[in-house]
């Protein structure tokens, strides 16, 4: 069984129930299926090579689903595009997969240059290329089934930067499948959902939208991912459940008047991406009531290694736990010697199962580091009770996850030390209530310059984008270095928090 059965047998059953509740209109499952198989064959007709890749850079849209699962009903490789992210990014995943075929909206025009690729604009109406015309002219065909096996690669999706190679993780077809089920059983899914479409179709979404698909349930898509139109989905659009970030949280708390009354039939709001200090997880429990869930994946293992229910946070102990594993996936702590610790001894978390990618694309040396004796190292700490709950300690890598966005700090330094008044720089991430982690550093000028810290926050700002800009710039005479010179990231980040107590 592949991971658009899962849909298509929903599409039989509930063919007449609503799948895409949008404010351009309503996709039943009915129509969904058609489209998206239409499109599937426009996809093969195009390019008859199976496993080729196609890569989407769309809003969140009705026209982007059935972009999706065309890919997915063709048999091809989903690689998506993030439109939030930047034009430099964009280009470097296009050069390093080289699609054969790239679809994009008018949020995704603007980043992308399609070169030899094949091009198919979702919002147009007219013209050869435009899904509209296209939809026409193959109504009521299908594609020709395409079964790679289950360890065929489904997904590229990348991590990492925007300097240097980029890491594109090969997501197979088992870990699509792990995750639908995983999700549906975790969440206790039903025709009934309604799911509340905040995050990017590109991030966390996806690992949402085949689970709610296969259990007859609608996704309801908004004019603008914003506080206020997530509330009103809420209130007013029937929405059971939503994946988002720990800041947007927040800030749908901080609405003037809004409260638990806005959410009238939420049963599960799941936060991931970001950490959640129990403080702050105190307060939305308080504020949602007992239905704050969360997961633990990455990439790599994506979305659901383990988790933890709302039943589960029921229990005081299992308050700053990311939960238990899922079906069909391990996690274990490791030391640096590659021994398993016991209940309680810190470690890398390392995984291993039917989640776990089957390595990067084009980049063997990298996946030979990460996937290593038949588990992936995660480069978190963590430790883990007597009863199987995961708790999250610190971070073997760099990486720093604010807003629900991974930003690495060599990016940032890298863009940093492209003006010519720094000489050197750190940065790194530090707790935040919004945020969950927010990107500061530190910067050395050369000798006899200087120049303030907004302008070097605008000089990353056009480079790397917003979601990169450190919230803060601190000038420091020396940074310190260890006795080969480099720079002790953790001792100028200690000093930062000392001085912000």
């Amino acid at each position: 069984m592949y991971p658009i059965d899962f849909f298509l047998r929903a599409a039989a059953r509930f063919s007449d129930r609503i799948a895409l509740d949008t404010p351009q209109g309503a996709w039943t499952y009915d129509r969904l299926r058609r489209e998206s198989l239409a499109l599937a064959t426009v996809l093969q007709t195009l390019d008859p090579a199976p496993q080729s890749r196609v890569a989407i850079c769309a809003g969140n849209t009705a026209q982007h689903v059935v972009a999706l699962l065309a890919v997915i009903a063709a048999g091809k490789i989903w690689v998506p595009l993030n439109y939030r992210s930047t034009k430099p990014e964009i280009v470097r995943i296009l050069e390093a997969t080289e699609p054969s075929i790239v679809m994009t909206d008018g949020m995704g025009d603007a980043l992308v240059d399609v070169g030899q690729a094949m091009h198919i604009r979702l919002d147009a109406q007219v013209g050869e290329q435009a899904l509209a015309n296209l939809l026409k002219t193959y109504e009521g065909r299908e594609p020709v089934r395409c079964e790679p096996g289950t360890d065929a690669t489904q997904a590229i999706k990348f991590t990492g930067g925007t300097t240097g190679l980029p890491k594109g993780v090969m997501q197979p077809y088992r870990a699509w499948t792990a995750v639908i089920v995983n999700q549906i059983h975790a969440w206790k899914l039903t025709s009934e959902d309604r799911y509340v479409v905040a995050a990017p179709v590109t991030h966390g979404t996806s690992t949402y939208l085949l689970p709610v698909l296969a259990q007859g349930g609608t996704h309801v898509f908004l004019e603008e991912s914003s506080p206020a139109t997530i509330t009103a989905a809420f209130r007013e659009r029937g929405g059971t459940l939503s994946f988002m970030p720990p800041t947007l949280i927040y800030m749908i708390m901080a609405q003037p008047g809004v409260s638990r009354a806005d959410f009238p039939k939420l049963r599960n709001l799941i936060y991931g991406g970001a950490p959640m200090p129990v403080e702050k997880f105190e307060q939305v429990r308080e504020f949602f009531g007992p239905v704050i869930g969360s997961t633990y994946g990455q990439t790599e293992s994506p979305q659901i290694v383990t988790v933890i229910t709302p039943e589960d946070f029921a229990d005081p102990a299992n308050v700053g736990s990311v939960g238990s594993a899922t079906w069909f996936s391990e996690f274990a702590i490791m030391d640096a010697e590659g021994r398993i610790q016991p209940a309680g001894q810190p470690g890398e978390v390392v995984v291993r199962g039917d989640l776990v990618m089957t390595g990067y694309w084009r980049l063997p040396e990298k996946t030979a580091e990460t996937l290593v004796g038949g588990w992936l190292h995660t480069g978190d700490v963590g430790v883990v009770d007597e009863r199987g709950y995961l708790y999250i300690k610190d971070r073997l890598r760099d990486v720093i996850i604010t807003g629900g966005f991974n930003v690495y700090p060599i990016d940032v330094e890298n863009a940093l030390a492209q003006h010519p008044a720094v000489y050197e720089c750190s940065v790194f991430g530090i707790p935040d209530d919004k945020w969950g982690e927010a990107v500061q550093a530190a910067v050395q000028f050369h000798p006899g310059l200087s120049v303030d810290s907004q302008e070097l926050m605008t000089f990353v700002r056009d480079r790397l984008g917003p979601v990169h800009t450190p919230k803060c710039i601190h000038v420091i005479d020396s940074l310190p270095r260890s006795p080969v010179g480099k720079v002790l990231k953790n001792v100028v980040r200690d000093s930062v928090l000392k001085e912000a107590v």
